[in-house]
């Protein structure tokens, strides 16, 4: 009987260290692709750096292949592999992401990654003045400049086809004007942590009650930038280093802070200054979806929970442990909502 114990007792040991190694061994390769993307996306937003100070002109950069429900998600490890019969269940597989301010098309490449391993076709941009589009952002006035290279694509998508948009930040502005200007083309709008404005509302005003008032921003700012001169109305704005860090990217890995770091650059002012105006013909038809950030500093809890309240969507989903840039820090759990809205009948 002890020697049968004992045995026993060896076997599992050994089950044991055999399943451990076959978890170190998916840890370390999970780690590998990571850091392998980590490190494809920091050479490619140096690139972008270079490019930016070797060029004038203007380039728009596109990467990336051709019910009130809530719900909240923390980030598990997984490989990002998604089970293949999800696609029977989506008919839109186009996804237009379309960043915030001061980011560009760099900070969507693990979502990228992900969504294309589920067999789904996201596109990122450039917006003017943004990543390696090389505007000058002191010369952007309007949200229609700004929005450029998102109104070109969706001018040129044929009659027949859709696409599900995703704003990050300020970028919700540009899919509510989408939203406004073709209707028609635009499966489902998907506002992440997002200035979701009502009618006849500035982008602005949603980060009053975290910046203070636009008077005051004006008149005290260190952060603005004037770039017709002290004398006229500034024409940019971008955070300091540390302020930015303590703003976006509080729950992010070092290494895609570090890529913010050497991406971002300054974002035009006069396109969150303008009012929106949105009808409930067209914007008022279009299917919202809202995903808040519950680790948020740059646009808090509250303040996404009070813009849901009165512009309702059809559906909120909330994300555990994010901060205000949840492709960086809540990957996975990002991925799986992206997925689960397109699913949506």
């Amino acid at each position: 009987m002890g020697n049968r114990f004992i045995c026993m007792a060896k076997k599992e040991t050994k089950d044991n260290g055999s399943r451990s190694k076959r978890m170190g061994r998916s840890q370390r390769k999970l780690l590998a692709e990571e850091e392998f993307l980590h490190r494809q996306a920091l050479s490619m937003a140096l690139h972008q750096h270079q490019l930016s100070q070797r060029f004038d002109g203007s380039m728009s950069r596109r990467i990336g292949s051709t019910s009130s429900r809530r719900h909240a998600l923390s980030d598990p490890i997984s490989n990002g592999k998604q089970v293949p019969d999800i696609l029977e269940n989506i008919k839109i597989k186009k996804f237009l992401l379309i960043h915030g301010e001061g980011f560009g098309a760099w900070c969507w490449y693990k979502t990228i990654s992900l969504l294309e391993e589920a067999g789904l076709f996201p596109t990122a941009f450039d917006l003017k003045g943004s990543g390696i589009d090389l505007t000058d952002t002191n010369s952007i006035a309007t949200l229609v400049e700004y929005t450029k290279p998102l109104i070109n694509y969706l001018e040129k998508l044929p009659e027949d086809e859709k696409v599900i948009l995703v704003g990050h930040s300020t970028g919700g502005a540009c899919i509510s004007y989408a939203l406004e200007h073709f209707p028609q083309k635009i499966a489902k709008a998907i506002f992440l942590c997002a200035t979701m404005v009502t009618n006849g509302q500035r982008p602005f005003d949603i980060f009053a009650d975290e910046l203070g008032s636009a008077e005051r921003l004006m008149q005290d700012s260190k952060f603005l930038i004037h770039g017709n001169g002290k004398e006229k109305p500034p024409t940019g704005f971008m955070f300091e280093k540390e302020q930015m860090k303590g703003l976006y990217f509080n729950q992010s890995p070092a290494k895609d802070v570090a890529l913010a770091m050497v991406s971002m650059r300054p974002f035009p002012l006069g396109p969150i200054m303008e009012k929106l105006l949105l009808s409930p013909e067209s914007y008022g038809s279009g299917r919202r979806f809202y995903i808040q950030t519950l680790d948020d500093h740059a646009l808090s809890p509250d303040v996404q929970e009070k813009l849901v309240r009165e512009n309702p969507p059809e559906g909120v989903f909330k994300i555990k442990g994010s901060d205000h840039c949840p492709f960086f820090s809540k990957p996975q759990s990002l991925h799986k909502i992206l997925v689960e809205v397109a699913q949506i009948p």
